[in-house]
C-alpha cells in the first residue's frame, strides 16, 4: 500500500512528521506500517512508585542519596558553573554525584538557569525518560520568578508549573559552593522520604500537562515519554 495512501487519524496531524504514523517498504518489498507512538513510547498512563515500608525504604533512600547520578544536560547560563564542581577544588565525586549521559542512566536533572520555551520542552521529555525515583534541581532566581528575564515572551519562570522540583538555589549565578549545599540539601531530603517528586508528577499529571501545554503552543510529541 502506498504511503499516499495511508489516512491518518486527526490527532496525528497535531505530530511532527517523524512521530507519525507511515508506511515503509519492508527487505523483501513487504508494506510495514509504523506507528513512532506505539513502536517507541509507552501510551499507558504512568501508575506512581510507593515507597516500601520500614528500614528497607530507609536503606534505599540512603543508596540512592549517596548515589547521585546527574543528566549532562546543560539548560541555561548556569551550566558553567557545573565544571567547576568536577574539578579537584570542589570534588563532587567525593559527596556520591557523578555525571551521566542519558536520561535513562540518571536520577537528577538540573535546571541551570533561564528556561526557554524550546528547552523546556526537551526537559520534560529527558525528565520523564529518567526512571523513577527522580529528581530536580534548580539553579538560579530564572527558575523561581523569571529573573531578569521575567518578561521575555521565549522565557519561562516558575519552573515548579511544569515539572516538580525539590530543591532550588538561590543566586545568578549561584557558585559552585552554593550547588555543593544544594546536594546536600537534596540528600537530606531523599534520606528523609521527602524526595516524591516523581510520585507527585503522576498524581498531578493532567495539572502539569496542561501548564505545558499552555505554554509549548507547537505540541507535537506524545503526552507521555515514558
Amino acid at each position: 500500500m502506498p504511503e499516499d495512501n495511508v489516512k491518518y487519524p486527526a490527532e496525528d496531524q497535531s505530530l511532527s512528521p517523524v512521530n507519525r504514523k507511515r508506511v515503509v517498504i519492508g527487505p523483501e518489498g513487504e508494506d510495514i506500517l509504523v506507528d513512532p507512538l506505539r513502536d517507541y513510547y509507552c501510551t499507558a498512563r504512568p501508575e506512581p512508585e510507593l515507597p516500601r515500608q520500614g528500614i528497607i525504604e530507609k536503606f534505599m533512600n540512603w543508596a540512592r542519596a549517596e548515589s547521585l547520578w546527574v543528566l549532562g544536560f546543560g539548560t541555561g547560563c548556569g551550566s558553567i558553573e557545573i565544571p567547576p564542581l568536577l574539578s579537584p577544588r570542589y570534588d563532587a565525586y567525593r559527596f556520591g554525584v557523578a555525571m551521566r549521559p542519558t536520561p535513562r542512566q540518571s536520577s537528577v536533572i538540573i535546571i541551570s538557569g533561564y528556561l526557554s520555551v524550546k528547552t523546556l520542552k526537551r526537559v520534560i521529555r529527558s525528565y520523564e525518560q529518567m526512571q523513577n525515583p527522580k529528581f530536580v534541581i534548580a539553579l538560579g532566581s530564572c527558575t523561581i520568578n523569571g529573573g531578569m528575564y521575567w518578561d521575555s515572551y521565549n522565557t519561562i519562570n516558575r519552573l515548579d508549573h511544569y515539572i516538580p522540583v525539590d530543591v532550588y538555589i538561590a543566586g545568578c549565578m549561584p557558585r559552585p559552593e552554593a550547588i555543593l549545599a544544594g546536594f546536600n540539601k537534596l540528600k537530606q531530603r531523599i534520606k528523609e522520604g521527602r524526595g516524591e517528586g516523581a510520585n507527585d508528577y503522576i498524581k498531578n499529571l493532567d495539572w502539569y500537562k496542561a501548564n505545558q501545554k499552555k505554554i509549548i503552543k507547537d505540541w507535537n510529541m506524545p503526552d507521555y515519554n515514558w
